[in-house]
């Protein structure tokens, strides 16, 4: 059973009485090349487990299978986890959780399936809920070697964006503390079935065991990261005084000390300069 020729595709989900469910964000893949491309290109061994999300019918679960030692798949749909059990029958080494990602105890659910393991995420993640998974991965302080995800284009210019350039936003940064960010590859909507209205790319995120730009204080630096990015067009002075733990002269005096003109924008931030500023400030708190 082939699972990238639409036909299949088409009879699979008629018999278990499916279809692509947009609540869920559901695009499946049916091209052999880019799932191959993927499943290759996520940075895994041999030997690592792999812990993918929204497997859908199991084309790239098949293909993940086929190279590493252990995976797992969290599924939301309780329709494709009756898919499941029939395109993914054959590979012992396959487990389907039925469960919302954001609401998995991640760290839990690698200790029980993966103890000892080395764990990569891969995953052709839903649109509408791209930067929540992404965000709550590196958040969740899980021990993962890497996140390879296939999200919308626009979402990936975002990520792997250059300080000072219109894609760059808070996630930017936010990303860049935890992990170093590269496109693989670009997938032309035609390559899914239903087809989106968009095209895709394929983003490799390599997580750092201990961050590179450690703060003194991540919570206030993350919250920085947000409060500069709010209103754009605002300068970062004005753009941080909305936060009300802050003070105006305080930010001011933190973004002399760091060497900024103090009518520079948040969009013109490395990672390393909100550490810097968070460290400043820290001390005028």
């Amino acid at each position: 059973m082939k699972l990238t020729e639409l036909n299949t595709v088409r009879t699979l989900l008629s018999e278990f009485g499916a279809s692509p469910d947009k609540r869920y964000g559901q695009n499946f893949l049916i091209s052999e090349r880019v799932v191959e491309n993927i499943a290759d290109g996520c940075g895994a061994g041999p030997e690592d487990g792999i812990l993918e999300i929204g497997p859908g019918i199991g084309v790239l679960a098949q293909k993940l299978c086929e190279r590493y030692k252990k995976v797992v798949s969290v599924e939301i749909d309780g329709k494709m986890v009756n898919v499941l059990g029939k395109t993914m029958a054959e590979y012992g080494n396959f487990t389907v959780i039925n469960d919302d990602i954001l609401k998995v105890d991640l760290n839990g659910l690698i200790k029980e399936y993966f103890d000892g393991m080395r764990v990569t995420v891969c995953a052709n993640l839903p649109y509408y809920i791209t930067s929540p998974i992404i965000m709550y991965l590196l958040e969740s302080g899980a021990p993962l070697d890497h996140i390879t995800v296939m999200i919308q284009k626009e979402v990936a210019d975002r990520l792997t964006a250059k300080p000072g350039t219109p894609e760059y936003g808070s996630i930017t940064p936010s990303v860049a503390y935890y992990a170093d960010a590269e496109r693989l590859f670009t997938v032309p909507a035609g390559c899914f079935y239903p087809a989106p209205k968009v095209d895709s790319a394929v983003l490799r995120l390599d997580l750092r065991r201990k961050p590179e730009y450690e703060p003194k204080d991540r919570e206030l630096m993350l919250e920085i990261i947000k409060y500069a990015f709010l209103q754009r067009r605002k300068t970062l002075v004005n753009a941080l005084s909305a936060d009300k733990r802050l003070e105006k002269a305080a930010i001011i005096k933190a973004v002399g000390a760091c060497g900024f003109d103090e009518r520079v924008r948040g969009e013109a931030l490395s990672v390393l300069d909100f550490r810097r500023l968070s460290d400043a400030l820290s001390e005028e708190m």
